[in-house]
């Protein structure tokens, strides 16, 4: 009989999300390169945000980063990009996702962003989760 190991594909190792930060980190002190974290949050029950989440990790560059917190959201790590152009990388992952699957909506999830650049102090987890998740600052 062939037996797997059950995971749980929506959500991450919180380790992972520490390495992550401290990749950030490093990349802007250490080698002057920003870098923008994105908090994208759906509604509860959403059913399109885990397969759009899905279709990022395929999207996204070799440097950039996805991390499932939950479910309805995620950090997404974008380098060597400022917030506007962190934005339009998204608006156009959007848009292809709806021309790729025409028969889903296009996105609309909630967003904010956080740039490092090289002046940024050392980012903490707490931080950051806090900056790119505080409910009355999603777009």
């Amino acid at each position: 009989m062939f037996q797997t190991t059950m995971t749980d594909d929506l959500t991450d190792d919180p380790r992972k999300l520490k390495a992550l930060i401290a990749r950030v980190s490093s990349l802007a002190s250490e080698y002057s390169v920003p870098s923008v974290l994105v908090g994208l949050v759906a509604e509860v029950g959403d059913t399109i945000f885990p397969e759009y989440v899905h279709y990022l990790q395929s999207a996204l560059r070799v440097e950039d980063a996805i991390f499932r917190m939950t479910r309805e959201r995620v950090v997404i790590h974008l380098a060597d990009v400022d917030s506007a152009q962190a934005i339009q990388v998204l608006e156009r992952l959007a848009e292809a996702f709806s021309d790729e699957f025409p028969s889903l909506s296009r996105p609309n999830f909630r967003t904010q962003v956080y740039e490092a650049k090289s002046d940024t102090p050392e980012l903490r987890v707490k931080d950051i989760l806090t900056r790119i998740f505080v409910a009355s600052t999603f777009h």
